[in-house]
């Protein structure tokens, strides 16, 4: 019961604090941006430890925390092959390749209306279909190792972008296309220095969409087949074995890759996009 206690007084300090916090002054960039949500994250780790200490929870439904940062600890080497393997070789070879593969499509597109017509619809059709039926016919055409995986997000981050692409293209003025081409800029010219450049902030949408689908779609597709190494299969085996706190372990690991990923092509499109209004 104690712990239960410490528990909600931990909640109401953090509460309080975070308040004092939002209420004070607005030019304290660190006390809102970093202070306040740094707080709240070890308010809510504490207040977990302690429920779960205080109500007896078994650490097969719900680990401590602090378990959790143990195993983390103690499995270091088993959880860097594990990232390497789906996120470095299966979320992000998918993820370029599916970038890649839409904007080239996007320009093609742009060049023909029969194509955009055509295109598009496919394009939903092929965001339509389940991760849990497209993995496995991967998995037999590529084998079990990373490069099914890769296929697998390729085909989940490949519509977000497109879509994305294929607007952003077609969103330059009739007046800014005719002033270029006064200048005697053919559609090459044209599509480098005005129409890819405006169409940067739909695109860098698409790719922060694409993020979270990328990791999704490489964790969940080592479900249906990998080898000894992988973050889907450590999930699906530990759960197996009610190793729980492996099973989170490999969770934060995953949560704190794709808010990295977000980050990075956030930071990526800041710099890129730096005169567009979102950014001011």
């Amino acid at each position: 019961m104690m712990y239960v206690i410490a528990g909600f007084a931990i909640w109401a300090l953090g509460w309080l604090l975070n308040v004092y916090l939002a209420n004070g002054k607005s030019s304290d960039h660190w006390a809102m941006n970093i202070g306040i949500p740094l707080i709240f994250g070890l308010t809510i780790l504490l207040v977990w430890e302690c429920f779960v200490i205080g109500f007896e929870v078994n650490p097969v439904f719900l680990p401590r925390p602090s378990d959790i940062i143990v195993r983390m600890a103690n499995e270091v080497p088993r959880l860097w092959a594990d990232f390497f393997q789906t996120i470095i070789k299966g979320a992000l070879t998918g993820y370029i390749i599916g970038g890649l593969a839409a904007f080239a499509i996007a320009v093609l597109a742009d060049r023909s209306e029969f194509l955009t017509r055509g295109v598009l619809p496919v394009g939903s059709f092929m965001a339509a279909l389940p991760i849990v039926g497209i993995a496995p016919i991967f998995v037999k055409w590529f084998g079990s190792d990373w490069e099914s995986k890769a296929a697998v997000v390729a085909v989940m981050v490949f519509f977000p972008i497109l879509v994305n692409a294929v607007a952003g293209l077609r969103d330059t003025t009739s007046m800014q296309r005719d002033l270029m081409h006064t200048y005697g800029a053919g559609y090459w010219p044209t599509l480098f220095k005005l129409r890819i450049p405006a169409a940067l902030p739909f695109i860098f949408n698409g790719l922060k969409i694409a993020t979270t689908l990328a990791l999704i779609g490489a964790i969940v597709a080592e479900f249906f087949g990998s080898p000894t190494v992988g973050m889907g299969f450590r999930i699906s085996t530990s759960f197996g074995q009610l190793a729980l706190d492996m099973v989170w372990a490999e969770i934060v690991i995953a949560a704190i890759a794709g808010s990295a990923f977000y980050g990075i092509v956030t930071l990526i499109e800041k710099g890129v996009t730096f005169w567009h209004p979102s950014q001011r």
